[in-house]
């Protein structure tokens, strides 16, 4: 089962990517809003344990796409 969702937003930089999944990451932009940073983290562990997995696709300027697949 694959499951993506994708928004048109502001894109996450690439040099953010490989870090996006690790617990209280936070880019600096997003230092001025609520959050802990934990959100990405949690669903990476989520699916993992379910055995799947979570992937992001960005480009800033174009949005993102975030793809959960999980086994049936």
């Amino acid at each position: 089962v694959r499951v993506a969702i994708s928004d048109t937003g502001t894109g996450i930089a690439a040099e953010h990517l490989p870090h996006i999944f690790d617990r209280f990451y936070r880019v600096d932009a997003a230092r001025t809003s609520q959050g802990s940073g934990l959100g990405l983290a949690i669903a990476h562990d989520i699916a993992r344990a379910h055995g799947g997995d979570i992937a992001v696709a960005s480009q800033p300027g174009q949005g993102t796409i975030f793809t959960v697949t999980l086994p049936r």
